[in-house]
């Protein structure tokens, strides 16, 4: 892919990926959706918290 380059190790393995910021809006929704998934991989481990338990949050801080 155009714009997109990677860093390798000594094996040649990929490390990390280098994207040009001009190619970044070619492919924003790609990257969002990237960036999405990542967060929530990141966050498979935490504890659920209940729809009924959010809505008291929300209405003891006044938000909803």
């Amino acid at each position: 892919m155009k714009g997109v380059s990677y860093i390798t190790d000594e094996k040649s393995r990929r490390k990390a990926v280098v994207i040009e910021l001009k190619t970044l809006e070619k492919y924003d929704e790609q990257i969002e959706d990237l960036s999405g998934a990542i967060i929530a991989e990141s966050r498979k481990d935490e504890p659920s918290v209940s729809w009924e338990d959010v809505k008291k949050r929300l209405k003891k801080k006044g938000k909803l």
